[in-house]
């Protein structure tokens, strides 16, 4: 029987271990920076096809979804960006693992939706606003995630009212007059006062406190 209890604690440990958010570059936070305005050409972000897509994950398994851009632009000079902001409608915030199960799904997203995750009636929009891009120049030891990295981005990525900056690795492709930005990363949420059910002593109902973020931008003149 001990030996049974055992095998039970290795496998359900073994299960929460494998939940945690995916492999991806750690963004590094700070506080706040100070927001230049860009120069040179706009670009602005196709919003039909640009997407900004996250995972959640748990000891029971994970949830992702998507978001959708309402707005921003892109500021060129010479080859280099100058400056930017993203504004992300948070009301676009979709379930997508849960297609299948509308009743879930809906649950889902009301929840993330509500006061104690993003609160998206009070705050319906998330801003991310550009204070540097610097090129990437890979060096020994640097073990990115994200393959053929161009550009190191830092950023005020504002939820709720918190502004942090983030900087992180990201692929900027410049062709003709359009931009596209890919990139791929980690940050913690409670850096921004979204605490619910970061306290690891709730086992099962754990919701772990680092988040996967990824986008794919394409913006244009």
């Amino acid at each position: 029987m001990k030996r049974i209890l055992c095998i039970i604690l290795v496998v359900t440990c073994g299960i929460m271990a494998c939940e945690q958010a995916p492999k991806a570059d750690k963004a590094r936070i700070t506080d706040a920076q100070t927001v230049q305005a860009g120069t040179g050409n706009a670009y602005l972000p196709d919003t039909a096809v640009s997407v900004v897509r996250w995972v959640g994950t748990k000891p029971t398994g994970k949830h992702y979804g998507s978001l959708k851009l309402a707005g921003g632009a892109l500021y060129l000079k010479d080859s280099l960006i100058t400056g930017g902001q993203f504004i992300i409608n948070m009301s676009s915030l979709q379930d997508i693992d849960l297609a299948g199960d509308s009743a879930m799904k809906r649950k889902l997203e009301t929840e993330l939706k509500g006061e104690m995750f993003f609160d998206v009636k009070k705050y319906p929009t998330a801003t991310f606003e550009i204070t540097e891009v610097t090129a990437f120049h890979p060096t020994d030891g640097d073990e990115l995630t994200l393959r053929n990295a161009t550009h190191i981005i830092k950023g005020n990525l504002t939820l709720k009212s918190v502004t942090k900056n983030i900087s992180f690795p990201a692929r900027v492709i410049f062709k003709d007059n359009s931009i596209s930005a890919i990139a791929n990363f980690n940050i913690d949420r409670t850096e921004w006062g979204i605490s619910y059910r970061a306290d690891k002593s709730l086992q099962d109902k754990l919701i772990n406190s680092q988040v996967n973020i990824s986008f794919d931008i394409k913006a244009s003149r």
